[in-house]
């Protein structure tokens, strides 16, 4: 994805875009603005810890996360963050219940082979959960493949067929729909378009999904 200039929260609470700020990616900020100052965030599928260091350096949060890779646990704790090497297919079994405040899964819920686990799990050691991912609901995905006949390739989805890491493609919808059916509760959704919020139809018109989530 390109990266997009800072977001801060309007006086509707909605976030939005400022000028005069160093670029980040647009949905890490989003969630960002969603973490409140100083609580026990849970970052899983950390990546190169991005997301974990924006939050340690602009929230202070008391930071973890858990990455499959070893690239990505080396480039974390590079940035002087606390990174478990960790399958999340295999649970979470290392932390109790209600260890962390707030859960995040950004952009890697796609990715996994037990979706339904890992969410589970997410909101068993946290209070609150926060899930992005691309929506392959977006208009221009269908109208894609059903043009050309071929997977779709986009900038929100730059991979080739043989060579992505997402497994389990979800539209908005979807989700809504999971959650309705395995006692979650939506406290918030953010829908966005190369960083403009979508309101009307985002199951087609949004690229990116920003669900902030909680047990009934």
């Amino acid at each position: 994805m390109q990266t997009e200039p800072h977001a801060t929260t309007s006086s509707a609470g909605a976030p939005t875009l400022a000028a005069g700020v160093a670029p980040t990616r647009i949905d890490l900020e989003i969630v960002a603005e969603l973490v409140p100052e100083g609580v026990r965030v849970l970052d899983l599928g950390c990546g190169d810890g991005a997301l974990l260091r924006l939050l340690v350096d602009r929230k202070h949060v008391v930071a973890r996360g858990v990455e499959i890779s070893e690239e990505g646990v080396r480039q974390c704790i590079a940035k002087g963050l606390t990174v478990s090497h960790a399958d999340l297919d295999e649970g979470l079994g290392d932390y109790p219940d209600g260890a962390f405040d707030y859960v995040i899964l950004s952009q890697t819920l796609q990715t996994v082979h037990k979706p339904d686990l890992v969410l589970k799990e997410m909101l068993r050691v946290g209070r609150v959960g926060i899930v992005s991912f691309p929506n392959f609901g977006y208009w221009r995905v269908g109208l894609q493949l059903l043009t050309t006949g071929r997977m779709p390739k986009n900038d929100y989805l730059p991979y080739e067929w043989y060579d992505t890491p997402n497994i389990h493609l979800l539209t908005v919808a979807d989700f809504h729909s999971f959650c309705a059916g395995h006692g979650i509760c939506i406290s918030r959704a953010l829908y966005l378009n190369d960083g403009r919020r979508i309101v009307l139809w985002p199951n087609l018109r949004a690229k990116i999904a920003i669900f902030e989530i909680h047990r009934r």
